[in-house]
């Protein structure tokens, strides 16, 4: 390979070759063209659009599930706090908490539960607590509902 001008190198098969992607064969210059290029481009903005597209989706995913976590968690604490009596008052208690922003919203019900009829007999003493979360999320209120079954410890 030899340098003919500035820029222009000639390989020993006849060809020459201008820096970059354009090549000179006896005479006529072959290159990119600025269709060729024009659909490149084209294809590469559709590919980076979906991606983006996905970007956006797994982000929104993201912050849902945190969202749910938390209320799951809020959920647990509430129904533990309810556990730690022997045997939980029947009521009603709400309030709110507030986490990363997001104020959640939460109402602890506890409620007899009439002589289920069981396999081994009736049970009395055995008390429901119910945990209903709620919280604001774009234009909707979504809910997440707890609920266990507690019984008088002094039971047979």
């Amino acid at each position: 390979m030899r340098i003919l001008k500035a820029g222009i190198l000639k390989r020993r098969d006849g060809t020459r070759h201008l820096k970059g992607c354009v090549t000179v064969r006896k005479g006529r210059i072959s290159a990119f063209t600025f269709v060729e290029v024009m659909i490149a481009l084209v294809i590469v903005s559709i590919s980076l659009m979906a991606l983006l597209r996905l970007h956006l989706i797994s982000v929104q995913m993201v912050e849902k599930a945190q969202i749910m976590t938390q209320a799951v968690q809020l959920a647990n604490e509430k129904i533990a706090e309810t556990l730690t009596a022997n045997v939980p008052e029947e009521g009603v208690r709400s309030g709110a908490v507030e986490k990363n922003g997001l104020t959640l919203n939460w109402k602890t019900r506890v409620e007899d539960v009439q002589s289920i009829q069981w396999d081994t007999g009736n049970m009395d003493g055995l008390r429901r607590v119910l945990v209903d979360i709620s919280w604001k999320q774009g234009r909707n209120r979504k809910h997440l509902e707890m609920s266990t079954f507690v019984a008088d410890r002094a039971l047979p």
